[in-house]
């Protein structure tokens, strides 16, 4: 974007591309953040964040009397920022139990930031963690839900499965991909996997190795993404492993640490994560959340051939 931008030109934008779509909207509040699409029971909460490009991160400050009143509702989060190629639409009911189990600060806000990445964009609450949003860009949640059309669900995902997509993925972002060699034989994937990481540190490489899958930068042995599924072990194993792993790393802050798991786990993995061992190691601060839903819709968006124009 040329210029600085302020807030109500790129808010006017989401609205008048929202009203395009969807017919006039209303306001809730006087704080004019909290609408209401008439004729459904779509609420839309709007915040706004400039990013600071260094460190490719927003700020938000989620008022908790603005959140009780998505309660109920089918409501989303819209998080807004400069230059963002699509909106970011978070659906509310992934992540009203979070902000149930936690307390707001004392201005009544829950603080809250995301991390705008080449491997992927996070959505992070302050003493809660990160969680993987990047099947929820772009309108099509939200044109499901004002149309009442399901969005299409995914499949029945096991391990193997999960381990394919986010394989898939990753080599479609041009990262040279890991998986783990006794997993090989039962992972149905497109995609040709290294065959060693070749890192000097026999523990980190051990380690590394028995993650269920690595993105390395092409051509190197840098680690940029590293994911544990969890489809039926414990949540808590997977972070001890990504624990060692965050103490061995030299750059740890620029890894993306990923627990993969089912949705319905999304709290027990927020709880775990907040165990007094992550919180001194600071992984609670850099690993994050994704289900099986926004693989499935990640992959989609991504690995899907686009059609001809």
């Amino acid at each position: 974007m040329q210029g600085q931008i302020g807030t109500a030109d790129i808010r006017g934008e989401f609205l008048a591309n929202l009203r395009r779509r969807f017919g006039e909207v209303r306001h809730l509040t006087p704080s004019r953040s909290l609408l209401e699409i008439p004729g459904t029971d779509v609420r839309l909460y709007l915040r706004y964040s400039k990013l600071h490009a260094e460190r490719g991160m927003t700020f938000y400050g989620l008022r908790e009397k603005d959140l009780r009143e998505l309660e109920g509702h089918h409501s989303f989060i819209c998080l807004l920022w400069d230059g963002q190629p699509e909106p970011l639409i978070l659906p509310f009911s992934e992540y009203e139990d979070v902000f149930r189990s936690i307390a707001p600060g004392d201005d009544g806000q829950f603080k809250a930031h995301l991390y705008v990445r080449d491997s992927g964009t996070d959505f992070a609450i302050n003493r809660v963690g990160r969680f993987g949003v990047e099947a929820h860009f772009g309108w099509g949640l939200l044109e499901a839900a004002v149309t009442t059309i399901a969005d299409p669900a995914s499949p029945t995902l096991g391990h193997p499965e999960v381990q394919a997509l986010l394989a898939e993925i990753g080599a479609a972002k041009s990262y040279d991909i890991w998986l783990p060699q006794n997993d090989r034989q039962r992972i149905s994937t497109t995609c040709i996997p290294r065959d060693r990481v070749s890192v000097a540190n026999p523990l980190l490489r051990t380690t590394l190795e028995q993650l269920d899958v690595v993105w390395l930068t092409r051509g190197s042995n840098e680690p940029s993404a590293l994911f544990e599924v969890e489809h039926s072990t414990s949540i808590y194993s997977g972070l001890l492993r990504f624990n060692d792993i965050h103490l061995l790393l030299d750059r740890c802050k620029d890894v993306r640490f990923t627990i993969v798991s089912d949705e319905k786990r999304r709290s027990a993995y927020a709880r775990q994560l907040n165990r007094p061992t992550f919180q001194a190691s600071s992984l609670s601060e850099t690993c994050t959340f994704l289900d099986y839903n926004n693989v499935f819709s990640w992959h989609r968006r991504i690995c899907s051939p686009k059609p001809l124009t």
